[in-house]
């Protein structure tokens, strides 16, 4: 038999025989009608678990990753707010079933069943994942596994006391809130988690409001792999910024009152707190995987008889709550219940055509107050002596500076977070003066862990905010891309639109440092980031189009609440000359405030029609510089620069060779990977006119004289030009 099947029937044998497993005594909190509630909540998850096991059967289901043996979390919802945001692992069904009663009008197993049988009338999902979710219960659908969704929940409850100071305008969480974020105990281990207590510690320490309750779920095994006993209250009980706390999650009244300690600590201290239940897994981890190929068959049935619902039809008993023949009752009616509905479930639409699923990619706009912008006033109090510097050319990284703080004038709710963002003012003085001008509510300093500053932007964004987090480098993303990939640009699509994360991440990258380098400095793969759908992807190559294409990127964050990455071409921070020394021809004045450059709107310079160039970033500076060579020695080209590198802007560049009759696409990035694949399909499928590539090698970067050895140089652009036109004219 299924192992459901054997608890099942375990279930209805031993209610109806009065052979229930021992325990303590009821005590706490927890009313009568409330434990009932709590119980009712359990039955209606273990139901669907075994109808879900039953659908997938059937070819009518599609995931059975399954919450049987953690229904006691059904009594930690109930001693929480629905207004308390909540990231759940994935066997918390029963807790979303106990908040559905805590919130008027819920249907939640036809909403859950929905979601099992994909149906594309899912509330959460649309039909594109068996995922845990639902906005009208505050709880943000989670993919995770490996508890990637700890970082942001760190950044959703910095967010709560980071509203009460400065409230944006689409805030989301009351200021008495808290975060609930639960996990199992092998994902405790990831060092994505690790990260998060760190960081929540760290918070703690230095006495910032941070009101989030960490609970594990601790059923002693992840997938088949043992966790050690004691392991989990060894490492977390005496965890410096954590308070501990611990329950028996088998005993509904106990988890009750412990969750409503650990819940008050949390609310009223303002400090986060770590919560371990203990737990039981049943039927093994998910699908089709048997416990007895890893576990003994006694170890199986010892689980088996420590059934949580059995422990709670003895716990109301003894507290006069329920008889166990009412409770055998409404366990019999809930499975019978399920089965009906799920008759109808699957029997609703699903998503069948590629536009479908991709529909909830790209966020619905959101609609903003419209600002007037700073007054004169607080320009003047803001810039300061910078004011009159507008009036001259100035390098790169001083516009983006002046860009950013227009910026921040203009929306209160911007942030900007990172690892020496704001007193250093950056690695290369990017940021420089905005924490005096923004104050450190604003302008964030954090601990060095790229997970976590991701994932503080992640959660800031849950409340209205619009994060601009930074990563000093580019090859730094790598270790938390993640938290993009699996996080931030996900969620709007498994949540059919209805939870977003837009941002501003600002990386400085690419290649061609001569003083500072090694591939940790100058990375020049992109690949990731292009990856991602849905992220927006945008690299300027000179100081004005930066200024321009931030504000552009900040209204596609938060007008359209997009996850925007804004990558930054360090050599270029400095540039100034262009041709020789000092001719200052890559400097560029401040442009008028109201000036921007559109999503997919590229650069040309020049028309010539022997040659079209397209390149981006320092590929467009080292391309105008061939350009140079080229014409005087007659060859007449343009230069187009992508500026947007991801979704490619297609049209864009197929209108702006027209009328060239070659095309060397000049690319920094690698050969294998990089963008110029692209951009050689979309020639080769779009026109007819001959086309080169010159790329970067593959390989990592050096220090030293070679730093630009493995990229393209002025010179080999000006030789690939000329062996694709076939000579000099």
């Amino acid at each position: 038999m299924d192992r459901a099947d054997i608890v099942h029937e375990n279930f209805l044998r031993r209610v109806a025989a009065g052979d229930l497993p021992e325990g303590v005594a009821p005590s706490g909190p927890l009313s009568a009608t409330e434990a009932v509630s709590v119980y009712r909540a359990g039955c209606l998850s273990r139901a669907l678990d075994r109808q879900s096991r039953a659908m997938q059967k059937a070819g009518q289901g599609f995931y059975t990753i399954g919450s049987s043996g953690h229904e006691g979390l059904a009594a930690v919802a109930a001693a929480l707010r629905p207004t308390d945001m909540a990231f759940l692992h994935y066997r918390d069904a029963a807790f979303q079933i106990a908040r559905s009663q805590q919130v008027p009008g819920q249907s939640i197993a036809w909403d859950m069943l929905l979601s099992f049988a994909a149906s594309s009338e899912d509330p959460i999902s649309g039909g594109r994942h068996k995922v845990l979710g639902s906005k009208a219960l505050n709880i943000p659908p989670q993919t995770s596994t490996i508890a990637s969704h700890l970082p942001k929940a760190v950044g959703a409850a910095y967010a709560i006391g980071a509203a009460r100071r400065r409230a944006p305008e689409h805030k989301a969480l009351p200021d008495d809130a808290i975060v609930y974020c639960s996990f199992g105990d092998a994902s405790a281990n990831h060092s994505t988690a690790q990260g998060a207590f760190n960081t929540a510690g760290w918070t703690s320490y230095q006495s910032i409001p941070l009101p989030l309750l960490f609970v594990c779920e601790d059923n002693g095994i992840g997938i088949s792999t043992k966790t050690p006993k004691g392991w989990i209250a060894a490492t977390f009980r005496d965890r410096p910024g954590l308070k501990y706390f611990h329950c028996n999650g088998l005993d509904i009244y106990e988890t009750f009152r412990v969750a409503q300690e650990a819940a008050h600590y949390v609310r009223s201290r303002k400090k986060p707190a770590f919560l371990h239940i203990g737990t039981i897994r049943l039927y093994g981890h998910a699908g089709a995987d048997v416990p007895t190929t890893y576990l003994s068959r006694e170890e199986v049935e010892a689980e088996e008889a420590n059934d949580p619902l059995l422990h709670s039809v003895r716990l109301m008993d003894q507290a006069g709550a329920l008889a166990p023949a009412d409770a055998l009752a409404i366990y019999q009616e809930t499975n019978a219940r399920v089965a009906r509905i799920a008759g109808e479930a699957v029997t609703r639409p699903r998503l069948k055509t590629s536009a479908e699923v991709m529909a909830s990619l790209i966020p619905p706009k959101r609609l903003c107050r419209p600002t007037n912008g700073p007054t004169p006033e607080a320009r003047a109090a803001a810039f300061g002596s910078d004011l009159k510097a507008m009036d001259e050319p100035q390098i790169m990284s001083r516009l983006i500076n002046w860009a950013l703080t227009d910026l921040m004038l203009e929306h209160p709710e911007i942030v900007m977070m990172g690892e020496d963002v704001g007193r250093k003012g950056g690695v290369y003085g990017v940021t420089q003066k905005l924490m005096s001008r923004f104050g450190p509510d604003r302008m964030i300093d954090t601990l060095l862990d790229e997970q976590s500053i991701l994932g503080l932007a992640i959660g800031m964004a849950q409340n209205g905010f619009v994060p601009m987090p930074e990563i000093q480098f580019l090859a730094y993303l790598h270790n938390a891309e993640d938290q993009i990939r699996g996080e931030a640009a996900t969620l709007p699509f498994f949540s059919n639109g209805q939870y977003t994360n837009p941002m501003v991440l600002r990386i400085a990258g690419l290649g061609y440092q001569k003083g500072f380098g090694g591939h940790f400095h100058n990375d020049n793969s992109i690949a990731v980031i292009r990856d991602i759908p849905g992220v927006i992807l945008a690299c300027p190559s000179n100081g004005s189009d930066a200024a321009k294409m931030m504000r552009e990127c900040v209204r596609l964050a938060r007008e359209e609440q997009r996850v925007v990455v804004f990558l930054e071409p360090i050599a270029l921070y400095p540039m100034r000359d262009l041709y020789g020394e000092k001719d200052g021809g890559w400097m560029c004045r401040y442009p008028d405030r109201s000036e921007a450059i559109g999503l997919g709107e590229v650069g040309v310079h020049g028309n010539g029609t022997d040659l079209a160039i397209v390149t981006f970033g320092n590929g467009y500076y080292l391309s105008r510089q061939a350009e140079k060579r080229l014409a005087d020695e007659g060859v007449k080209a343009r230069v187009i620069d992508m500026r947007w590198l991801s979704p490619l802007p297609a049209d864009a560049l197929v209108e702006a060779v027209k009328g060239a009759k070659r095309v060397l696409i000049v690319d920094e990035t690698r050969r294998s990977g990089g963008v110029a694949e692209a951009l050689m399909a979309l020639f080769a499928e779009r026109s007819d006119m001959p086309a080169a590539r010159l790329t970067a090698e593959d390989s990592f970067i050096a220090t030293g004289p070679a730093y630009a050895a493995t990229m393209p140089s002025a010179d080999s652009i000006h030789d690939a030009a000329l062996a694709l036109i076939g000579g000099a004219k």
